[in-house]
């Protein structure tokens, strides 16, 4: 991918795009942070329902899936081959979604084990955990293929968040 690829499929400039980014990276940088900003939007609003914490929590796995999942889904080629010459700057700014998609986490956590719904635990480990467990259905973790699939990876994250949830009912 070019910034004139990306100008031209927009109908653009190119010069229009520097206006705005100083490179591909930071182009390439600021859509992944517009999809987590999406991705914690999701999440805040279910977590402030008033859903027992167990479903608060299913929902909140399978949406961190399933958003990412549909701002890519029109792809046509593996998020690991587009993501690969920003890799490094993806892994630092990745690590710090991943961190407020986990606080909250830990909030309905913390809720429910107060409600009585879930065992207590070490709430900030278990929701790394719960982000690591779930983390291989994002789509750079997903073959092209599977970007063609969405059903099955909706029916596969909610599994894995049944899974994960029955582990820390009471």
């Amino acid at each position: 991918m070019t910034v004139e690829d990306v100008a031209r499929e927009v109908g653009i400039g190119k010069g229009t795009i520097y206006l705005h980014f100083s490179g591909k990276e930071e182009l390439v940088l600021a859509h992944v942070d517009r999809i987590a900003a999406r991705v914690l939007v999701r999440l805040k609003e279910i977590v402030e329902t008033s859903e027992p914490a167990p479903r608060r929590l299913r929902d909140m796995l399978v949406a961190r899936v399933m958003v990412r999942f549909d701002s890519v889904v029109h792809y046509s080629q593996s998020l690991s081959d587009l993501l690969s010459s920003v890799r490094s700057a993806l892994l630092v700014r990745r690590a710090s979604h991943f961190e407020a998609e986990a606080q909250l986490l830990e909030r309905a956590i913390v809720e429910g084990a107060a409600a009585g719904e879930l065992e207590r635990s070490d709430s900030p480990a278990t929701s790394q955990v719960l982000i690591v467990a779930t983390s291989s259905l994002l789509p750079f973790n997903l073959s092209t293929r599977e970007l063609g699939r969405r059903e099955l990876v909706l029916d596969q994250a909610t599994r894995i968040a049944d899974v994960l949830i029955r582990g820390l009912r009471r």
